[in-house]
């Protein structure tokens, strides 16, 4: 199974260890399914993780450490084609990432934009809870 983690659900992941987007991470640990990343996302990842709000929660060891494991041990999507589908623009570099990976799933919290869309060429767009409920894998 092939999945693309919307960047929104890797951060709240590293700010609560306790939470379903912790717990998603785990899975993606321990083999679960194959998590489907781009230079884009990476990119956007250390520009988040510098956001004031978001710095004084979170140490730069813990984002790095995210950030080099995605870019090791994720598959890379590069050469993202161009996708406008996502009222958010800022959103279409995950459809684009989905679509070229072949990802089943696209797993995010961006109810008005993302989530709204619910499928796009074969990948289903879902929620941390509702994939894991789907999946078997609620804790």
């Amino acid at each position: 199974m092939r999945l693309v983690i919307d960047t929104n659900i890797l951060i709240s992941a590293l700010l609560s260890a306790a939470s379903l987007p912790a717990y998603l991470i785990l899975l993606w640990r321990e083999g679960q399914f194959d998590l489907l990343t781009s230079f884009e996302q990476l990119d956007e990842l250390m520009r988040v993780t510098r956001y004031p709000k978001i710095a004084e929660r979170l140490s730069t060891a813990v984002a790095g450490r995210l950030i080099n494991e995605l870019r090791d041990v994720a598959i890379v999507i590069k050469n993202l084609p161009k996708v406008t589908v996502s009222p958010d623009s800022c959103d279409n570099y995950l459809l684009a990432m989905a679509l070229t990976g072949s990802a089943n799933f696209l797993v995010t919290g961006d109810k008005a934009d993302l989530l709204s869309l619910k499928l796009y060429e074969g990948t289903k767009i879902v929620s941390v809870r509702e994939f894991l409920t789907l999946n078997k894998r609620l804790p």
